[in-house]
């Protein structure tokens, strides 16, 4: 309903979100004549704000480490609906250098919490269709319960703390009811007009109402006749 490495922003108020910014990774220190297993690797914390469609495997491939042996994701997705009404898409919008740090917080947390390892939040800006992820939280540890736990923290402490906000699109009407009230709407306009023209009412078309114009009266106009759908927003 959505890029920067922890170890360094790239955002700031005056620039803008790049579409694709590449990633700065850390790399262990690998000492000569050492097995790469033996090698201790640095942890990782990397975040991630686009308006590109998101790729789980990309995100699980960035916490992968030959110390764990567990991958925990979470992928928040567009649903098609919102409280019985038909959704097309989710609109996510961020003030960046508050997410980031709100982000950084989260990790910080998380690895006084939990012993993991690699922690990967991606969320995505702009439109959303449906069935499209707006965020992805991937954490690596040795075991699953720390990754699983973490995991849960990270998306419910980043719903109520970071400053991304929710815009759903949703069609106010299906294409049945639009025909229905097209139809009922012009049947009252005839009647309207028939009704005028013989009380003698007719003069330079004062009683003559289109049906676009009882439309208009009567219901919001451009979410009937274009069927463009209504914007509500909310916190994430």
């Amino acid at each position: 309903m959505s890029s920067l490495e922890i170890s360094s922003s790239c955002f700031n108020q005056e620039t803008k979100l790049p579409l694709s910014p590449p990633l700065v990774e850390d790399s262990a220190f690998e000492p000569p004549g050492k097995d790469i297993n033996e090698v201790e690797e640095k942890s990782k914390d990397i975040i991630k704000f686009t308006s590109e469609q998101l790729s789980v495997d990309e995100v699980s491939q960035l916490v992968i480490s030959p110390f764990c042996g567990a991958i925990s994701l979470f992928v928040g997705t567009t649903r098609n609906n919102f409280e019985g009404k038909k959704v097309i898409s989710l609109e996510y919008e961020a003030y960046l250098p508050m997410a980031e740090n709100e982000v950084r917080k989260i990790c910080s947390d998380i690895r006084q919490k939990w012993p993991v390892k690699h922690i990967a939040v991606f969320h995505r800006l702009g439109l959303v269709p449906v069935s499209e992820a707006s965020i992805i939280i991937a954490v690596s540890s040795a075991h699953r319960t720390a990754s699983l736990e973490a995991v849960s923290y990270a998306i419910d402490t980043l719903k109520a703390k970071v400053p991304i906000w929710k815009k759903s699109c949703i069609l106010m009407y299906e294409a049945y009811q639009i025909r229905l009230l097209v139809v009922v709407l012009q049947s009252a306009a005839l009647m309207m007009c028939f009704t005028r023209t013989e009380m003698g009412q007719t003069e330079e078309g004062t009683w003559e109402f289109t049906c676009l114009q009882v439309m208009q009266r009567c219901l919001p106009i451009d979410h009937i006749v274009r069927s463009e759908p209504l914007h509500l927003v909310s916190k994430l």
